[in-house]
């Protein structure tokens, strides 16, 4: 490891000092002026639409890492498929060394519904589910590593999961796998970041509420206790919270809740037996234990009152939920910006001390809807982008400094 590592940062020090065109920006194999070879950039397209046709959704994952699996082989990768469920597994693909100084990472499941793929050659909008989040990530990533393997040694390795939109279970399992490669020196996470580097994104805290009341004719209400009466007393009482008590920072802004999906009863003229709320919340400070004791204090009094008139408020927490999340974002010649979107970064256990970065071409504005695209160019800068955060990252003076410890055998 210490001698590749060494050789890594020759190779970087020689690649900073190349354009980072190196005369793609002559080719004319567009109209609006390619970054990359024609080659390269055909090559570039291909990868992004065979990954944007093959339906992913969160669960649906099997085809698309087949696919992949097969492709990263057939270019000179050793890939290891890791079963997180059943017929769904990460992709984890390295080339002559398996524990390496950088992994470059993204997801390869989508939400639903599935949008085809379309290529307008006029607009050069490129579209479709996931064409943006985050198969506009994977696609570059995988180009950007296979230029820099030679001249890194093979000291990059790549790793595509499956269920991020839905909690992050692939991420967790790679995390808590016993044969994972030992801790790396650099990450880098594709998500849709409008091509800037991300220095930092909110927690994220979900949980439901369900409430079980007793069943009448609508006539006779009093013979019943309404479900749906109690649940909005809470959202009444969650809505108080949000407007004037939740947890806010300079660098995030505000605590937001989002009611997502509401839903109660069985019929307008039925006294509502059961309700429930399904709530997201992106932190912009605090701690999840935090967060629930304001939302539980705030719900008391709501509790209370249904249990007299003969109704049960139950809160159910999803995940352990995690708080503001700090990123890497100290590579010079990118614009930098922070998100209030969750990412896999917390899922990924790593060393104190691992530079961690987030990029990624296209806006999270356009995703999870049904006009997510982005454009060629988006795509190619991508790769460049990603080529000049590898070389940049493994050259910055403290990971220097920890290879010259390493080297002087401190």
């Amino acid at each position: 490891m210490l001698k590749c590592g060494l050789s890594l940062l020759l190779a970087a020090s020689a690649l900073a000092n190349l354009p980072q065109s190196q005369s793609t920006l002559n080719d004319p194999s567009s109209n609006y002026g390619s970054l990359l070879t024609l080659s390269e950039s055909a090559q570039l397209l291909h990868l992004h639409r065979k990954l944007v046709e093959i339906e992913s959704i969160t669960g649906n994952e099997h085809n698309v890492a087949e696919w992949l699996a097969s492709y990263l082989r057939n270019n000179s990768f050793t890939v290891e498929l890791q079963e997180v469920s059943p017929k769904r597994h990460n992709v984890l693909a390295y080339g002559k060394k398996r524990d390496t100084t950088v992994l470059v990472t993204s997801h390869i499941d989508t939400v639903p519904p599935f949008w085809p793929y379309y290529h307008n050659e006029t607009t050069h909008a490129i579209g479709g589910r996931g064409s943006v989040d985050a198969k506009g990530s994977v696609a570059p990533q995988i180009m950007a590593v296979q230029s820099l393997r030679e001249k890194f040694f093979d000291d990059l390795s790549l790793l595509f999961v499956v269920g991020e939109e839905t909690g992050g279970d692939g991420m967790r399992a790679f995390s808590a796998w016993e044969e994972r490669p030992k801790s790396y020196e650099v990450v880098i996470f594709g998500e849709p970041t409008e091509g800037k580097l991300v220095c930092g994104h909110k927690g994220m805290l979900g949980f439901t509420i369900r409430i079980q009341g007793k069943a009448a004719h609508s006539g006779y209400p009093w013979l019943g206790v309404s479900a749906n009466d109690v649940l909005l007393d809470a959202l009444g009482a969650l809505h108080h919270l949000r407007e004037s008590g939740l947890p806010w920072s300079e660098k995030y802004g505000n605590t937001t809740m989002n009611f997502g999906r509401v839903q109660g009863g069985v019929a307008a003229n039925v006294v509502a037996e059961t309700a429930e709320a399904r709530i997201a919340m992106r932190l912009a400070a605090g701690t999840p234990e935090l967060v629930r004791d304001l939302i539980l204090d705030s719900l008391s009094g709501v509790k209370e009152r249904s249990e007299k008139l003969g109704a049960t408020l139950e809160v159910q927490w999803g995940s352990e939920g995690y708080g503001p999340v700090d990123i890497d974002c100290d590579l010079e010649g990118f614009e930098t910006i922070t998100v209030n979107y969750g990412t896999d970064l917390p899922n990924l256990k790593v060393d104190q001390g691992v530079r961690r970065y987030l990029y990624g071409p296209g806006s999270i504005q356009v995703a999870h809807s049904d006009h997510e695209a982005l454009t060629r160019r988006e795509l190619e800068r991508a790769v460049l982008d990603y080529r000049r955060m590898i070389v940049e990252a493994t050259r910055m003076d403290k990971y220097q400094s920890r290879r010259q410890e390493e080297r002087m055998g401190m």
